[in-house]
């Protein structure tokens, strides 16, 4: 079975108050949206003038700095973002400088991007996959974002915080002690006449990604102790995943007024922020998922404190 370990991220340096966002207003009045923070969830954002590499390297080392595992012992970077800078002239001195500055000289690499905002859970889908087959015993995943043009961190769904986020991802042998996550399932639903932007995320999709993870292990969504969602406008997250069965208990929201959707990164940094605040007990459930239109991927772990 692989192990998460060690879940950390970084975000924006500069905070911006939702009032602080350029055209806040005017997007609001063209999608219709009553201008009421508290409705929506709007609350701050983060900014940074930092490049995708440079936040991939400080999450990317504080997540092997805190799994106390020696860069050279690992043996793949599996990356992620929506938007990989340039194209293939540029994209080797992206990737050597991400693997140099966190010690991963010698790693293999794979890159994910097509997915959107479920890249991350799609890189941990891959990353058991591998280590499970034997190909790799230890992978580093991160995923990294930036909003380039600020008229674009407003959209319909969210407000867009600028951010990293990683894992260590290994075999349950090489795994080092200390708190951890079991990968216990991975599953994912698509339509492909949905993936369209213009389309809106489906709790259908959720449902049939609940029952694909659950039921070969037996397991209710009631025995699930948390969701680990995207931290989209809290009306939009509360209707879509409490249409997908889940029940407020299980939602954790106080992210989307702290710093709203960091792009693919949301499910590990609720981990991370539940996890440093005590708020998740060994042998517990929790369901990390995100929805876009026309997909969702869903990743079940279990917490271990040994």
């Amino acid at each position: 079975m692989s192990v998460l370990q060690a879940p950390r991220y970084v975000l924006g340096e500069e905070e911006l108050e939702h009032t602080e966002v350029e055209c806040l207003a005017e997007r609001a009045a063209e999608l219709k949206m009553v201008p009421k923070a508290a409705l929506w969830g709007w609350g701050s954002v983060r900014r940074t003038g930092r490049g995708l590499a440079e936040l991939a390297i400080e999450s990317g080392t504080a997540t092997l700095r805190a799994a106390g595992v020696d860069p050279a012992e690992v043996d793949a970077l599996i990356l992620c973002s929506t938007r990989f800078p340039g194209g293939p002239r540029t994209h080797g001195r992206f990737v050597e400088r991400i693997l140099t500055g966190t010690g991963l000289e010698r790693a293999a690499f794979l890159g994910i991007t097509l997915n959107r905002c479920t890249n991350l859970l799609v890189a941990l889908d891959a990353a058991q996959a591998l280590v499970a087959a034997g190909r790799h015993r230890r992978i580093l995943v991160v995923t990294t974002d930036r909003i380039e043009d600020e008229k674009e961190r407003m959209e319909s769904f969210a407000l867009f915080s600028d951010g990293a986020a990683s894992c260590l991802v290994s075999a349950e042998a090489e795994a080092n002690s200390g708190a951890g996550y079991r990968i216990r399932s991975t599953a994912s639903a698509q339509e492909a006449a949905a993936l369209d932007w213009s389309h809106e995320i489906s709790a259908d999709l959720s449902r049939e990604a609940n029952w694909r993870l659950l039921a070969p292990l037996g397991l209710e969504l009631d025995q699930v102790d948390g969701l680990l969602h995207a931290n989209l406008f809290l009306p939009l997250v509360t209707m879509k995943e409490r249409q997908a069965g889940f029940t407020a208990r299980q939602l954790y929201t106080e992210n989307i007024t702290r710093f709203g959707h960091c792009f693919a990164a949301d499910p590990l940094i609720n981990l991370a922020d539940q996890e440093r605040a005590g708020l998740l007990r060994d042998g517990g459930h929790y369901l990390a998922a995100v929805s876009v239109p026309g997909s969702r991927v869903a990743v079940l772990l279990q917490r271990h404190d040994n």
